[in-house]
């Protein structure tokens, strides 16, 4: 079967919009259900306690590609309402799908019994069953070149070259709610330990390429300096919170900042509350990054408050977040505004 780029990129994933329904209710129905329902309602309970704790400063971490999938404006939302005060991401979740968005490309319901080397002969790439233009992606890897160029060339840590992305869509942006472009202008820092790992990378290859090439020198990340910028603000806030989609590299980075306080000598108290949607298994030895139980014996996350919800995050994403939008704790919170300690 031939396919054209036209018929398949026809129509566009629709982001889910946690402003527009209750999910009270059914989470507090959930609550008095078993297995993952009840799960599901634990860990609601526990992101509002979070939210409504004025002692502590929630934080975000994603891994996976939800943000393809339609839970973008979740997340949006969140930064938007204050709920959250720091993310730590994957590349790919913040520059091939959130950066992406921002300049105006989208990602389209697509099918994933097809036959992969026909969508590679016409440029679309698949994320299972969302497709996307491998060539809008390539101009996506040219902007993040043309952003690197225009900055000093030196080390940035991750979170500062995406601010400076932030300040870039907010002059030339399409899409306006973008991730990226809400959190720069709520100072809620983006950190992104594998930032390479993404369309970033691609593009800032061929900066420091072309910069190498002209005997000049180039713009490089620094992923010591988001340790120590991400320490700096678990030591500056004490108390806090972690909502985790998905693990693996983000999720670690987040929990290692109460070790890497102590290693700098300052005692910053563990986690307080954690909350984890995954459907990793735990038989490997990691469940991407280990279990919150188990991230106790390495004084990463107290067990008081913890949830590990096994279920494919769409799924309950965007109840938990309807849930705890809700609820209303989000409208007392202080932003915390932690781009400024910087």
């Amino acid at each position: 079967m031939e396919y054209s780029k036209k018929e398949l990129l026809n129509e566009e994933i629709k982001h889910i919009d946690i402003k527009s329904f209750d999910s009270t209710l059914m989470i507090e129905a959930m609550e008095k259900m078993s297995f993952t329902a009840r799960e599901t309602a634990r860990a609601a309970k526990i992101l509002d306690m979070m939210i409504a704790d004025k002692d502590c400063s929630a934080w975000l971490t994603l891994a996976g590609s939800t943000s393809a999938a339609g839970c973008m404006q979740v997340y949006v939302d969140m930064v938007n309402h204050n709920m959250i005060d720091a993310i730590v991401s994957t590349g790919a979740s913040i520059v091939d799908m959130d950066f992406f968005e921002a300049l105006g490309f989208k990602h389209y319901k697509g099918n994933q019994f097809v036959d992969d080397s026909k969508l590679r002969e016409i440029y679309v790439d698949r994320i299972y069953d969302t497709y996307i233009d491998e060539e809008q992606l390539q101009d996506c890897d040219l902007t993040i070149k043309k952003i690197a160029d225009s900055l000093e060339p030196r080390p940035y840590s991750s979170r500062e070259f995406i601010k400076a992305m932030g300040k870039y869509l907010k002059e030339n942006s399409k899409k306006k709610n973008s991730l990226i472009q809400t959190a720069y202008e709520k100072n809620v820092p983006i950190f992104c330990p594998a930032f390479s790992d993404s369309s970033a990378g691609f593009g800032l290859v061929a900066h420091q390429v072309e910069r190498i090439k002209q005997k000049k020198p180039y713009v490089t990340i620094d992923s010591v300096a988001d340790f120590r910028e991400l320490t700096e603000i678990k030591m500056k806030a004490g108390h806090t919170g972690l909502f985790m989609i998905g693990g693996g590299v983000p999720k670690n980075f987040a929990q290692d900042t109460v070790v890497c306080a102590e290693v700098l000598g300052f005692e910053a108290p563990m986690h307080k509350y954690a909350i984890q949607i995954t459907v990793a298994d735990v038989r490997d030895g990691a469940c991407s990054s280990s279990t919150l139980k188990e991230a106790s014996s390495w004084g990463k996350v107290e067990t008081i408050y913890e949830q590990m919800v096994y279920a494919e995050a769409t799924a309950v994403l965007p109840a938990i977040a309807s849930y705890v939008y809700h609820k209303g704790n989000w409208k007392n919170r202080k932003p915390r505004e932690w781009s400024k300690l910087f």
